[in-house]
């Protein structure tokens, strides 16, 4: 690995190991800290595709994972109030999550390289935070996987409430996942600026 993804490398393992720790506090009735800082895993690895190719965007992809799967480890043996500060179950969602999801926007993005600037990052990342937010939500929470591992309670997940406080009757983790998915809609909007200014000083640089 060249010292010239380091930055890439260093700002995806900052990112996971934040929202592994900010995940664990609640911001309002829907959402933790840690929807605030996930997303922008997905502006990281835009930016290292952008600038030097799908290879590098997955190797930080991978090493990410890693990152986040030592943490996930790391408090599954941290025993707080209620249990372990990170159940097996949440795990494995957080991880599966993200790698198939920053997987698939390295590909999808490749795939759209050639079009208008904002349409590969755009793409990508709506389509990877949406397949993240089912994947982690339904195997942290869903009842109907359960079986993952039994031994988890989740039964208060599964609690029927209207959804975000005022639609139709469903399951609490069905709300804690459309909040978290509204909340990486528009972080992926708003990501598209900062993705131009770096990647456009980046590639600056590496033409010097």
């Amino acid at each position: 690995m060249t010292r010239t993804y380091l930055p890439g490398i260093l700002a995806m393992a900052a990112i996971v190991v934040a929202s592994n720790i900010l995940v664990q506090f609640l911001y309002g009735d829907w959402l933790t800290w840690g929807a605030f800082t996930y997303p922008l895993a997905f502006l990281v690895t835009d930016v290292m595709n952008r600038v030097y190719g799908t290879g590098p965007a997955r190797r930080v992809v991978l090493i990410g994972f890693a990152v986040g799967l030592i943490c996930s480890l790391i408090g599954t043996q941290i025993i707080g109030e209620f249990g372990p500060l990170v159940t097996v179950r949440i795990a494995v969602g957080s991880g599966v999550g993200f790698l198939v999801a920053q997987l698939l926007d390295v590909s999808i993005f490749a795939a759209l390289r050639g079009g208008r600037w904002w349409r590969a990052p755009l793409v990508s990342t709506l389509v990877g935070s949406t397949l993240d937010t089912v994947l982690f939500f339904s195997i942290a929470f869903s009842g109907a996987l359960s079986f993952l591992h039994p031994a988890t309670d989740v039964s208060w997940a599964s609690e029927a409430i209207p959804l975000l406080g005022t639609g139709p009757v469903a399951p609490l983790w069905v709300s804690l996942a459309v909040a978290d998915w509204a909340v990486k809609l528009s972080l992926a909007l708003i990501a598209l600026v900062p993705f131009r200014i770096i990647t456009a000083r980046m590639l600056r640089t590496s033409q010097n």
